[in-house]
């Protein structure tokens, strides 16, 4: 959530970046609830003190035989007052953090504005794809290989659905091994979170309210409805929800693996066939708490620990830096690292590195103190995949295919096979 002290102050400036990511915006609603909400607090404050003082000279007027009856009547119409505006201040505050709560996070001033358009490649790693046979797509490879089901996974859930099977669900595995004991050898804590949240959970993290339609809900109807986790930086951001931290245990640093469950699904075009897109895929996430004026050292080591994980993989990929409207409503800057697919001849995402900054700590009222002057401030949040394997499966498939219809292994795989090189049909 945007400061609305930011907006007051800087109104024409926060305006301009939000066009970067939105078609319209007009901040005078919001500046002329919260001038309402301010005078009314004045009133109470005025009318409170006035209370108070009548209040300490009520016994002694009574003492001294004076009438009072009058100072009691005020002070009823004062007392009516005071429950009135605090009254409209709740609805006041109501009204202005739903207007708050609308809005994206503003984008940091060298974010470029647009969508996806604008996205500008930062660099690249390795090499395409040069083979001198022709190549065959993922999922030929997966059917050949024994490694997933679609048949069965789309009648066991529906389409957009698949099952990892044998060397497959194996394979699947190992990446995901991979990343938890990369994660906990760099120093990380590993979490395994609840997949069924609260919708505070999906607020603070910024999803909600605008994306709660893409998410599955256990019973939306029910004040306490919950619903299941679209990625684990959901429950990982809202760990601290309403805390007061020492400056000193900062920063914080969360990874958790979990399934991602979401309403989006694979199509028919190429780019989207096999585990490409799904309504439930796995993904390792990692989420830093820090303290002001550290988010971008911690979104520089987050980057390059993602791009280490690829990087041990042996696949080529690119680091794009988004523009302002493909970022998440909650970021303020994200890096994607997306992985070459030869079949499709694209790049797609397997990590996004974001940084939140207070946004997601204002929602979440997540706050520390400093440790020199005992000032409470806002945290920073960041959040990155660290890796998702529905997108990693297909490129190492492709990637490190062999002429014979057997894919190679990547060397820190491994050990998860007993040593073994390469997949085959065997």
């Amino acid at each position: 959530m945007i400061d609305v002290k930011r907006i007051e102050n800087d109104k024409e400036n926060v305006e301009a970046a939000l066009k970067k990511r939105m078609d319209n915006v007009n901040l005078d609603e919001i500046i002329e609830l919260n001038t309402e909400r301010k005078k009314l607090i004045t009133e109470v404050s005025e009318l409170q003190s006035e209370r108070n003082t009548v209040s300490k000279e009520l016994p002694i007027r009574k003492n001294k035989g004076e009438d009072i009856k009058s100072i009691v009547g005020r002070m009823r119409i004062v007392g009516d007052q005071i429950t009135e505006y605090n009254q409209k201040i709740k609805e006041i505050e109501s009204l202005l953090n739903s207007k708050l709560s609308e809005l994206p996070n503003i984008p940091d001033d060298d974010v470029a504005p647009g969508g996806k358009e604008n996205n500008v490649v930062l660099s690249t790693w390795g090499e395409k794809t040069n083979k001198d046979f022709e190549l065959k797509d993922h999922v030929t490879l997966e059917e050949s290989l024994h490694l997933v089901d679609y048949k069965r996974g789309v009648k066991l859930a529906g389409q957009g659905n698949w099952i990892y099977t044998g060397i497959g669900a194996r394979l699947e595995w190992a990446l995901i091994n991979f990343f938890i004991e990369t994660h906990i050898s760099d120093g990380w804590e590993f979490m395994l979170v609840p997949h069924m949240l609260t919708y505070d959970c999906g607020y603070t993290a910024g999803q909600f309210p605008k994306f709660q339609d893409e998410v599955y809900w256990i019973n939306e109807n029910d004040s306490n409805g919950k619903f299941i986790l679209p990625t684990a930086e959901t429950a990982l951001v809202n760990i601290h929800r309403g805390e007061i931290l020492k400056e000193e245990d900062l920063p914080k640093k969360y990874f958790s693996f979990t399934p991602c469950y979401r309403r989006e699904a694979g199509t028919s075009r190429v780019e989207e066939r096999g585990t490409v897109r799904g309504h439930q895929f796995n993904k390792v996430e990692m989420v830093q708490y820090t303290k002001q004026g550290d988010s971008e050292r911690a979104f520089d080591e987050m980057l390059e620990k993602a791009e280490r994980l690829v990087q041990a993989l042996g696949l080529h990929y690119q680091v794009s830096k988004l523009a302002a409207g493909d970022c998440s409503a909650g970021m303020c800057r994200t890096y994607d690292i997306e992985i070459w697919i030869p079949s499709m001849g694209i790049y797609k995402e397997v990590s996004s590195i974001s940084n939140s900054r207070d946004y997601q700590a204002r929602r979440g009222n997540m706050k520390y103190r400093d440790g020199d002057t005992g000032e409470i401030k806002y945290v920073h949040t960041l959040n990155a995949s660290g890796l998702a394997t529905s997108r990693l499966l297909p490129a190492l498939l492709e990637q490190n295919q062999l002429e014979d219809g057997s894919v190679l292994l990547p060397e820190v795989l491994r050990k998860y096979f007993d040593g073994k090189e390469r997949i085959t049909a065997d």
